[in-house]
Parts: structure tokens; C-alpha cells; sequence
């Protein structure tokens, strides 16, 4: 709930409903008026439950409440109750006059601050234009995407990306994580930076929630949208929604085609060799993909609905890089050189259908039964091909080299939820869920040998992983009406297991794990209250940790799963200060994080060859600090600011070297939007990473730009938008790896890539009741 004003001593609240269906409005504004002069004095907009609760200097008001498409009601004679005016329960009629003549949009804040979570509101962000799902996440305050598509929160990975509350093989990093979601599919975005014991327990830095839209306005409503954009960035997507006094059918359809081109970099040297290999090259990557949803929600009765969703996708992709490497000597003199290709093809269906039934009871409107079935399924055919030209020198590689992948995983989600109110201060949440994994790889690299392709046996292998956790939850929530607290205990049962069939090498784990949680608030004032939280994680192994398969793109930097690894756990604490006034908003958080069995990426090389193999190392110790704050010092201009600081104590050792460091990594991220004349809202962003250190290795710092244009156009029903992602081709991933001790050998890494300036310009209409999207749609890097 967005309350635009607080500071007042009596309070209205209430709930909206649509007057035909029963069914919660949110989103409608809320606004509080002068009786007697008919001045605003404050307003809210409606929860997704279509509650609302506002303050107020003085007894004497009106209330109106309004939303799009329905008519305004107005309400007059309000009685307050011990410095509360309860309205029950409003009923919003629809309007069935024509909205030719205008169209008036209220905004959401980009950011808005709850008990246990943020939520960045995807509309408001004008930059988010041709953005795709993982590029949006770079936008969002807390969360940073390296080019490689790393998702980091407050500075750390292991995140669990949901989809609408649930685990996605559409979001997963096997999936080609979000690869299929478009930015006009997303109504919001969650940051849970301690989650509760509701949530899974999965992703020790916390978890990143996805909420899809989906229309629910009476009669045939939809956008189109359509983006062109350098370099080939081209999509078109179409939003159909039909409501019926007991259906609502939805659907959403994408297609498009973008290219990725890239610039990288690379440096390899050891001690045990006197010589080092330098790498550079360039390519790119292209992928045309279609998707498609396709949903219906029937309404049995006012407390009963069951929805059915489907959703499609498909992709093609291509890859060509040709990289130039030289195999230098101790005088820096190239002794050797060669071009090394590659070409890729890969075909990656998925799809997920989902069965829902919620059930809410008449006693309290937020009692309710959320049952949900989920299944997924993302497969990937792909082969690739490595052919190495000699141009000069003896050391020089001719080799030919091809790989195949047929990949294919399962996920299943079996989810009960039951939220029982016994009065309006006091509720409890209970319910089960399991999720069950079932994944194989067949993976080969085969060598040219005269004239015949051989098939390395050492790195080749088939490899099916299955993993089950079972959890259930209880909490309990007491909320008056300055304090609040919320306990919950989570237990979960993981049960995992991985082969290698042609090896017969398998590993299995059984561990069951209690997970606690804690929140309190309390309001200090009217517009400052205070926060604190406490939460314990796990980050399971994902797929790609334990698949022990080489990639063998530079053939001298390579990388391996370990089938061997470990879950890490996490303790988390954090105490937050919310400070709101009509035209400044400031919220800080201070934050601790203990991590056992830190899971990280260890490097080794051998004649000048590095093996990066992920490890559990030692515990982490993550203290940090962070500030988001918003400030609109004119009706035109709007400035937010978002900083965090994070300061990382290691401790750990690896095969007798000790690995302890410390590091202070900060981001920075600026947006300035101006409303100007002529419908015309443009957004400015600056975006800065310092350098930090991991494990190993030291990741340079960068600071990089967009821009978003958006004008309105045919009375409101047409948008254009223009976005430029990274003006100034300054977002980079480059790294150093330095290791010095007597267990493990001296050698020194270098990597760097950039991916460049992508400009977007698209166009949006709405027809029916349907708006036009406030942003457009494109495929992920």
C-alpha cells in the first residue's frame, strides 16, 4: 500500500471490491478531502487485497474512491470510533461509458516498502523499455546482473528467483534464466531480503519474486507491442484478456529476434610453464524466440475460483566467435598464434502449466485456502563446433573439436496454503509444499582423428541429478497499531542424488533442517517506524555447480561442476528505518549475514590451463549498510537514489593456503525523472559498481548509463517508448586471479567482456479497456 501522506492522528481504512463479482480491486485510489472547502488532504491506493488504510488531520471529510474503468464513489457521512472511521466493505460499479474522450492513469511509486519485502513496480521505470526480465532485475534497487547474467543481491549470489510466489524451470539458470519473459509481461518486482518462514528457505541471500500480469477488467481488453531496436532487436507482443461474469481468459504472445554481440579478453600463466597464452576475439550471439500464454480464471462462486495457466516457449539460437591466440614467451614475444572458431546451434522448448484453487470464507477477508499445482520443463539440443587455424609457430593447435548436449529437466510443485485471521490483530499461516527435480545431461566432446570424430570418454558422460525437498511452515503474526511481530518456524527435508552412468560415480545427500524466522515493527510517528528481521537460508547446489562436464569454449579457461558439493547456510539480520514525508522518502538498513560452507569458485592451473571448480571454503561474514531514498522537489521532477556498502570478512583455507581476505564492495544507482510538456516523461540513470574482491580474484569497478523517453500519444491510448541501455559501452566484466603459495601453484588470469550500447524504440496501443504498456518487451542476454 502506497500512502502518499501519514503524518495525522485518525485513520480511515476499508475494503474495494468490484460491485458485480465481489472480487478485490487494487490499486484504486483512495483519496481523503476537506468537507467544507473540498481540499485534498491526503489519499492511499488499495493493497492487492483491496484494503486500504489512510490518516487524517480533522473529522470533517469526504472520501473518494476511483479507479479505471468503474465509477467514483463518494462517501460522506463518516462517524468516527475511538479515532477510527471503518467503511467496510465499497463497491466499485463498472463504467460503461466510453473512455474515448480521456484517458487519466494514476502511478504506483516505483518503490514501495512493506514488512518484509520491497516492491519495485516495472511501469514507472522509464529505462525498463525493451528490456528483458534479466536486464529489468538490473534496475531494481538491492539487485546487480554482471554481464555473464550473475543475479547478486546486497553484493552477494545465492538468490532464489521466484515466478508469482513459485519456483519456475522459466527462471531457473538451466533454463537460460527468464530467458522467455518480456519486461510487458511483469507487473512487479519483490526484493525479500529476509524472508519469512513462508517462503522457501532456498537462496541464502535471499529471493527475488517475479509477479506476472494478468487482466481481470469485464469485456475484451489487450495491447499490442511492437519494438525495433540496434543491434537487431525486434519483437512484437500481444496482451488479450475477455471477462465474463464467471471467466476471465487471458493470454500474452511474444515473438522476436535479438543479437548479442560481445568483445572478450583473456591471459593465462603459470609458474610451471614459461610461457603464457593471450586471448582475443569477438562474436555474437543470436536468438529469435517465441512464446505464449494461456490462462483462464472461473469464478464457481464469490469464494471460490479456479484458474488454469499455461505457458509455451520456444527458442533457436546461434552463437560464431572467433578468438586469436598467441602463445607468448618470456620476452612478451609471440612464439605461436592461431584463430580459434566456434560455431553453436541449440533449440530450447519449455513450458509450464500450473492448477490453482483458492478458496476465501466469509468471516474475515483474509482467510483463505491457496492450493496450487506447478509443472515445468526446459529442454536444450545443442552442438557445437571448435575448429583451432594455425597462422604461424610449431606450439600452434590444429585441432577440431565438437560437442553435443541433449539436456532436459523436470520440475514439480505441489503447494497448500492456509491464512486463518482470528481478529483483525492477530493471524496465523500454515501449509506444505514439494518440489521435486529430475534432470539428465548427455554430454559429449569428440576430436577429429583422421578424418574420423572420436569421442573423449574422459569428459563425456551422462548425467541424471533428482532432487526432493519436502518443507511445511507455521507463523504467527500480532499486529496493533503501531507494533507489530511475526514468528514462524519452517522445517525442510532435502533428498538429492546424482550418477554418472557411464562411471556408475554417484552421490546422494539426506539432510533435514529447521528454519526460523522473526519481524517486528513498530511506528515511532506517523512517518517513521522501525524494522528488524531475522531469517535462516540454505543455498542448495544447483545443477550446474555439480555437473561435472568441461566447457570447453576457450579451451584455456575452462570450467567443471563438482557432483561432491555441499549446501551452504546462512544467518541473516537486518534492522530497518522508514522515513516518509508528502515530498521526501528515505528508508536505511543495517544488515549482518554469518555464511558456513561458503560455496565458491576455486581456480588452478596447469600449463597454463585453469580449471575453475566450484568449492565449499570456509564461512563468510557479510556486514553492510543501505540507503534508498526518493525526492520530488517540484510536480516535474522526481530524483531516487539507491547505496549500499558491504563489508566481507573471509575465512578460509584451501589445500594448506590460507584463503582469509576482506572486501568492501558498494554500488550506487541514481535516477532522475522529468515530467515534461507535451505527454513526454524522460529518465536518466547512472549505475556505479566498485571493485570488490571474492575468492580469488579481483573484479575491476565500473559506472555505466541509460536513458527512457516515453511520449503519450492518442489521448493516452498509444505510448512510445526509446530506451538506450549502457550510452556510454562502459558495463564490463573484468577480473584478475592471483594465487601465490606453496600448495598451490603461482599463476596469474586474466578476463574481460563487454557487450556494448543497445538502443530500443517501441510502440504500444491498448484497445478495449486495455492500456497501452507503460514499457516494451525483448529477449535476455
Amino acid at each position: 500500500m502506497n500512502v502518499w501522506s501519514q503524518s495525522f492522528s485518525f485513520e480511515v481504512r476499508g475494503k474495494v471490491v468490484d460491485a458485480a463479482s465481489g472480487k478485490a480491486l487494487p490499486f484504486a485510489t483512495v483519496r481523503v478531502n476537506d468537507l467544507s472547502t473540498d481540499k485534498f488532504i491526503s489519499g492511499a491506493s488499495t493493497d492487492q487485497q483491496g484494503g486500504f488504510s489512510v490518516s487524517t488531520r480533522i473529522t470533517s471529510i469526504e472520501v473518494q474512491v476511483s479507479l479505471l474503468g468503474y465509477t467514483t464513489q463518494v462517501i460522506q457521512d463518516i462517524t468516527f470510533s475511538e479515532a477510527v472511521a471503518d467503511l467496510g466493505t465499497i463497491k466499485l460499479a463498472e463504467n460503461t461509458e466510453t473512455l474515448d474522450e480521456v484517458l487519466i492513469t494514476g502511478e504506483k511509486s516505483t518503490t514501495e516498502f512493506r514488512l518484509d519485502k520491497r516492491v519495485f513496480n516495472v511501469g514507472q521505470n522509464l529505462a525498463s523499455a525493451g528490456l528483458s526480465g534479466l536486464e529489468l532485475l538490473n534496475n531494481v534497487p538491492s539487485v546487480t546482473v554482471n554481464v555473464e547474467g550473475e543475479i547478486r543481491l546486497r553484493g552477494n549470489t545465492g538468490v532464489e528467483i521466484l515466478i508469482n510466489g513459485k519456483p519456475s524451470v522459466l527462471a531457473s539458470e538451466s533454463g537460460n534464466a527468464l530467458g522467455t519473459l518480456t519486461s510487458d509481461m511483469i507487473e512487479a518486482i519483490e526484493v525479500i531480503t529476509n524472508p519469512s518462514a513462508k517462503y522457501d528457505a532456498e537462496g541464502s541471500s535471499g529471493i527475488i519474486n517475479i509477479i506476472l500480469k494478468k487482466e481481470e477488467k469485464k469485456g475484451l481488453n489487450g495491447s499490442v507491442t511492437l519494438n525495433t531496436g540496434i543491434p537487431n532487436n525486434h519483437s512484437l507482443g500481444l496482451s488479450l484478456n475477455k471477462r465474463t461474469e464467471k471467466f476471465n481468459l487471458f493470454s500474452q504472445l511474444g515473438i522476436g529476434h535479438r543479437t548479442f554481440p560481445e568483445v572478450n579478453r583473456s591471459i593465462n600463466s603459470s609458474n610451471d610453464s614459461p610461457n603464457s597464452i593471450v586471448s582475443s576475439g569477438e562474436g555474437d550471439k543470436n536468438e529469435t524466440f517465441y512464446n505464449i500464454i494461456l490462462g483462464t480464471d472461473y469464478h464457481i462462486n464469490d469464494n471460490n475460483v479456479i484458474s488454469l495457466t499455461g505457458h509455451y516457449a520456444y527458442e533457436v539460437e546461434s552463437e560464431s566467435y572467433s578468438t586469436l591466440f598467441d602463445n607468448l614467451n618470456e620476452e612478451n614475444t609471440a612464439i605461436a598464434s592461431w584463430n580459434r572458431g566456434q560455431s553453436t546451434e541449440a533449440t530450447n522448448p519449455k513450458w509450464q502449466y500450473e492448477l490453482q484453487y483458492k478458496k476465501d470464507f466469509d468471516d474475515h477477508k483474509e482467510h483463505m485456502l491457496l492450493f496450487s499445482a506447478i509443472g515445468n520443463f526446459f529442454g536444450k539440443d545443442q552442438s557445437s563446433s571448435f575448429i583451432n587455424s594455425p597462422i604461424f609457430g610449431d606450439a600452434a593447435s590444429d585441432d577440431q573439436q565438437r560437442t553435443d548436449t541433449d539436456f532436459g529437466q523436470g520440475e514439480y510443485t505441489f503447494k497448500l496454503d492456509y491464512t486463518k485471521p482470528f481478529n483483525d490483530r492477530i493471524t496465523m499461516e500454515t501449509g506444505a509444499q514439494y518440489v521435486f527435480n529430475d534432470v539428465y545431461n548427455d554430454y559429449t566432446i569428440s576430436s577429429l582423428e583422421d578424418g574420423q570424430w572420436q569421442i573423449n570418454q574422459n569428459l563425456s558422460n551422462l548425467f541424471e541429478y533428482q532432487q526432493g525437498v519436502l518443507g511445511a511452515y507455521i507463523t504467527g503474526a500480532y499486529e496493533a497499531e503501531r507494533f507489530g511481530v511475526k514468528a514462524g518456524l519452517r522445517v525442510e527435508s532435502t533428498d538429492m542424488s546424482t550418477l554418472l552412468v557411464e562411471t556408475g560415480e554417484t552421490n546422494s545427500q539426506n539432510f533435514t533442517n529447521l528454519f526460523p524466522s522473526l519481524h517486528a515493527s513498530y511506528k515511532v510517528w506517523d512517518n517513521f517506524s522501525i524494522q528488524g528481521g531475522y531469517s535462516r537460508r540454505i543455498s542448495r547446489p544447483r545443477l550446474w555447480d555439480l555437473n561435472p562436464f568441461y566447457n570447453i569454449q576457450n579451451e584455456y579457461s575452462v570450467r567443471t561442476g563438482n557432483p561432491n558439493l555441499l549446501p551452504e547456510y546462512a544467518d541473516s539480520y537486518e534492522v530497518n528505518f522508514l522515513y516518509d514525508q508528502e515530498k521526501f522518502s528515505l528508508s536505511a538498513a543495517i544488515y549482518h549475514r554469518y555464511t558456513t560452507d561458503v560455496m565458491e569458485n576455486v581456480t588452478r592451473v596447469e600449463n597454463n590451463v585453469s580449471i575453475t571448480m566450484p568449492l565449499n571454503i570456509g564461512t563468510n561474514k557479510s556486514t553492510g549498510f543501505e540507503l534508498n531514498a526518493k525526492y520530488d522537489p517540484t510536480d516535474w521532477w522526481a530524483l531516487n537514489g539507491d547505496f549500499n556498502y558491504n563489508y566481507v570478512k573471509r575465512d578460509g583455507e584451501y589445500e594448506g593456503t590460507s584463503f582469509d581476505f576482506s572486501s568492501s564492495p558498494s554500488t550506487v544507482r541514481i535516477t532522475s525523472k522529468f515530467s515534461l510538456p507535451a505527454q513526454i516523461d524522460f529518465e536518466l540513470i547512472g549505475n556505479y559498481q566498485s571493485r570488490f574482491e571474492t575468492f580469488q580474484r579481483e573484479i575491476s569497478g565500473f559506472a555505466f548509463a541509460d536513458i527512457g523517453i516515453r511520449k503519450k500519444i492518442w489521448k493516452g491510448k498509444s505510448i512510445i517508448n526509446l530506451s538506450v541501455r549502457d550510452i556510454f559501452a562502459s558495463r564490463i566484466q573484468e577480473s584478475q586471479t592471483v594465487q601465490t603459495g606453496s600448495a598451490v601453484p603461482d599463476f596469474y588470469q586474466y578476463n574481460y567482456r563487454r557487450r556494448g550500447t543497445f538502443f530500443t524504440l517501441g510502440i504500444s496501443f491498448g484497445f478495449g479497456k486495455g492500456e497501452a504498456m507503460e514499457f516494451s518487451g525483448q529477449k535476455r542476454f
